[in-house]
């Protein structure tokens, strides 16, 4: 028997000795996109109910409040691009970290401005360690779950949804809670930041490649393959995912920034349009698990993209026509069609071949997109300040939702990348 025969039955277990903190690194890696997720939108989502209050307190004009709610789609548009290249130096894991890092002192910070220049400063620096997390979770999630790309993406979009909702949901009651100080309802979301910080440090230690066919291989220099050289930006499926991505993002921003207020416009009360809003993300919760987790499943997703965009179109539509009538029915209707979130990143996941392709993919759909989406709020902010109502922006938004439904069409075709 030779040397190498004889040493067989003790090689034996050691993978099974490695599957331990394979799996172990798998379930810190699924606890840390849930905490990272559920800070994605907070930042966001939270100002919508109080900026009347916010505005009238820091002198903000109407349309600075559609450039505070164009900021997320250009710090995520600037910030997103510089994502790939950090994480090949740093890791994405690292990346992630620091970015959690930066938008927790952001959200802290910026509870304290005295005047609206201040506030969207500090916003932005909450948002560009947003932008981090949004380009790295896709490649977290083909690097370390490469056979549920679905499923997890499905998990952190229900969390995402989760943060979304509660922020837009509690805002209101903590500021009461704090003596109507709409600062330390704003405030109070960094908390939530701060938690989900030491997870990702830990996992970005932890990032050493292991066995394959154990775990996920991540290597140290930054977790995703070597550059295969793959111009995305060539490629008619990568553009036709940039500009769904763009259009949804747009349309998403509107209803984070605006619908609290169509509401308020139309005659209800700041706590009811809160609740309104917080229907729209809250639908999110078990559809965007439900909806990621079929989408992986089906070669074509170009109908699950259609049937969105009609729920937005509808929803847009009744609150053209009856805003406070059907007020429930239409954030239903809105929420819905929001989905159209997860189910881009789910895309953007089943698109790209490998790890680095889906790297560059993702970086370039979503900060593209983000460019692309970052003049809606702005054009809605400012047709509502001239128009005196809300049927133009409305308009607008309908005609948008029609190219949105165009772009879904194409990007949800079977086509690989890379």
């Amino acid at each position: 028997m030779s040397n190498n025969e004889a040493v067989r039955p003790h090689c034996a277990e050691p993978p099974a000795d490695r599957t331990r903190p394979a799996l172990g690194r798998r379930h810190l890696a699924a606890a840390a996109l849930v905490l990272a997720a559920l800070n994605l939108r907070p930042a966001v989502t939270s100002v919508g109910p109080v900026l009347e209050e916010m505005r009238a307190a820091l002198g903000m004009s109407a349309t600075v409040a559609g450039l505070l709610t164009s900021l997320p789609a250009l710090c995520f548009a600037l910030v997103g691009f510089a994502a790939p290249r950090l994480a090949r130096r740093h890791g994405a894991d690292g990346v992630i970290a620091i970015g959690a890092l930066v938008m927790t002192v952001g959200l802290a910070t910026r509870a304290f401005a005295p005047d609206a220049p201040a506030f969207v400063a500090l916003s932005a620096v909450a948002l560009a360690g947003i932008a981090l997390t949004n380009v790295l979770l896709p490649v977290v999630v083909k690097q370390r779950f490469p056979d549920r790309v679905g499923a997890m993406t499905g998990l952190y979009s229900m969390a995402l949804n989760v943060g979304a909702s509660t922020a837009a949901a509690v805002t209101v009651p903590l500021a009461r809670g704090f003596g109507g100080d709409w600062r330390a309802g704003l405030g109070a979301w960094a908390v939530l930041a701060a938690v989900a910080v030491p997870a990702w440090f830990l996992l970005a230690r932890r990032r050493a490649a292991v066995a394959p066919g154990v775990d996920v291989p991540v290597p140290a220099t930054g977790g995703s393959a070597p550059d295969a050289g793959v111009r995305v930006g060539r490629n008619a499926t990568a553009w036709a995912l940039a500009v769904f991505f763009g259009l949804q993002a747009g349309a998403a921003y509107v209803i984070i920034g605006w619908l609290p207020q169509m509401f308020r416009d139309a005659g209800l009360s700041a706590e009811t349009a809160g609740l309104l809003f917080a229907v729209t993300s809250l639908l999110g919760v078990p559809l965007s698990f439900a909806l990621s987790a079929v989408a992986g499943r089906l070669r074509n997703q170009s109908g699950l993209a259609a049937v969105l965009a009609v729920c937005g179109l509808a929803g847009y539509a009744g609150l053209w026509a009856a805003p406070a009538t059907g007020a429930w029915l239409w954030a239903v209707l809105l929420g819905l069609s929001n989905c159209a979130f997860p189910l881009v990143l789910t895309m953007i996941g089943m698109r790209g071949r490998d790890g680095a392709t889906v790297t560059r993919l993702s970086a370039f759909a979503q900060s593209t997109g983000y460019l692309l989406s970052m003049p809606v709020p702005i054009l809605v902010g400012t047709l509502y300040q001239h128009s005196g109502g809300w049927r133009a922006p409305l308009t607008l938004m309908a005609a948008l939702m029609l190219l949105q439904l165009v772009a879904g069409l194409v990007a949800g075709r079977d086509r690989r990348i890379g």
